[in-house]
């Protein structure tokens, strides 16, 4: 599951390089949005590791029926706070 969302990819300007006083690159700075994509690459890929996560995972994706986020809110009695 590769979902790396490329058009997120930065270009080579606007990634930032660091270095020390020696030249040694020692970091880079990369646009927010490119930084949670890689997160949530992560993340999704340390959940598949397990099969019964990967198994939920594969089951809540195609899942068809369900509340939307607005009905739950409702729901939980959050929309009066």
């Amino acid at each position: 599951m590769n979902n790396l969302n490329v058009q997120s990819l930065p270009t080579q300007a606007s990634v930032q390089y660091i270095s020390n006083e020696q030249g040694d690159v020692t970091g880079v700075i990369v646009p927010i949005n490119v930084w949670q994509d890689l997160m949530s690459e992560l993340e999704t890929q340390h959940l598949l590791k397990s099969d019964r996560m990967r198994q939920r995972l594969l089951e809540a994706r195609d899942r068809t029926e369900g509340l939307s986020l607005d009905e739950a809110v409702e729901d939980l009695g959050l929309n009066e706070v």
